[in-house]
């Protein structure tokens, strides 16, 4: 196995059962739902796994995550682990990845109905992430290469928080990760 997929394997491995903040799932069940939910839409295999590993930021170093809303709970976790990633997958799964957490403030200006719909933690999170964005933030966001990917990847990212949810191990998603090696 290439030592890249064997270090997210790892990290799944050591960190996975940790709690997604203040969420009902884990951190490997988040992923894994992310991961599933990409893949059962139909997308590409670069888009599947960016879903995958697109909260390893939160898991990426030895920090914990933040276990009340009461806490700021942007940690910066969409660059912690990028150039990484990109090093081992390249832009088409790093930049979506980097791009989740400014595509949930876009889509939460865009379609102001859509901060209704997260849930209490990522409505939080989106407030300390820098809320609304501005006429330049917006227009800078779809400048980005891979920004529709990013609105989609957000979208899994929102539905992927069911404590009861059956998906496939990890090991599911590595033929994708040997796909997407750069």
């Amino acid at each position: 196995m290439h030592p890249a997929i064997e270090r997210i394997t790892e990290i799944f491995n050591q960190r996975g059962s940790d709690q997604y903040g203040t969420e009902a799932v884990t951190q490997l069940q988040h992923a894994l739902q992310s991961g599933l939910l990409a893949q059962e839409s139909g997308a590409p295999e670069s888009l599947v796994v960016a879903a995958l590993l697109h909260d390893l930021g939160h898991i990426f170093k030895d920090d914990a995550l933040p276990l009340s809303c009461d806490q700021n709970l942007d940690d910066k976790h969409e660059f912690v682990a990028n150039a990484w990633l990109k090093e081992h997958f390249g832009k088409v799964v790093a930049d979506p990845i980097r791009l989740h957490v400014v595509a949930k403030r876009y889509l939460c200006t865009k379609y102001p109905h859509y901060e209704g719909e997260l849930s209490p933690t990522s409505r939080k999170s989106y407030h300390d992430q820098g809320g609304p964005m501005s006429e330049e933030e917006l227009a800078a966001f779809e400048q980005e290469s891979l920004y529709r990917e990013a609105l989609e990847l957000r979208k899994w990212d929102d539905l992927a928080k069911d404590p009861h949810k059956q998906t496939p191990p990890i090991e599911h998603f590595i033929p994708a990760m040997q796909a997407c090696l750069a």
